[in-house]
């Protein structure tokens, strides 16, 4: 009899579902940003278990059975904070695609602060993840899911207040990850 071995990705996969899967284009993003971390970890050379668990678990927030705050970066990194998961990854979580802007503005970097912001390739490739899958799950560029992002949750949400700190800042992410990629990829043919 052949063995099994489940990675905590396939945890993740699973805790995912049963928070979020009845969501729609919730579970439809979510699937789609786990897929394009498994190829980013491949490409970039990062670790896949801890980016492609940090994706599928970015949105769980979302759940309201485990709702708090409202912010969910925040209620999915407390949530899987308690439920033992590794600081390293309720810190991707807790900081996704700009998230310390927004949790300032709402009053939240005091909460946010409990969490490892790790400022890394890491990160970088999962909120780079997040910002190149449209609500659908497919494939988009970052400046149009920022700019549908910002039409879906209107000119008054928290995501507009901070859109002045925050969009720099997912344009550098995307400056940076797309130049790892180039010279990753340059590096992986001359090698």
């Amino acid at each position: 009899m052949t063995a099994v071995l489940f990675t905590r990705a396939d945890l993740a996969r699973s805790v995912a579902e049963e928070l979020i899967g009845d969501s729609g284009n919730r579970w439809k993003h979510t699937a789609g940003v786990a897929a394009r971390a498994a190829e980013l970890a491949a490409r970039l050379g990062l670790d896949p278990d801890i980016l492609v668990t940090a994706a599928w678990l970015h949105d769980v927030g979302y759940a309201e059975t485990i709702a708090l705050t409202g912010f969910h970066p925040l209620d999915g990194a407390v949530h899987l904070s308690a439920e033992g998961w590794p600081a390293r990854i309720t810190g991707l979580v807790a900081y996704h695609s700009g998230a310390r802007f927004v949790g300032a503005a709402r009053g939240l970097a005091a909460e946010l602060s409990a969490f490892p912001d790790e400022r890394s390739l890491m990160a970088d490739a999962l909120t780079y993840a997040d910002q190149t899958t449209g609500p659908s799950g497919l494939r988009v560029d970052t400046e149009a899911r920022y700019t549908e992002m910002l039409l879906r949750q209107g000119p008054c949400s928290w995501n507009a207040r901070v859109d002045p700190e925050r969009r720099p800042h997912l344009r550098s992410i995307t400056a940076r990850v797309e130049h790892s990629l180039a010279a990753w990829t340059g590096h992986s043919l001359a090698a």
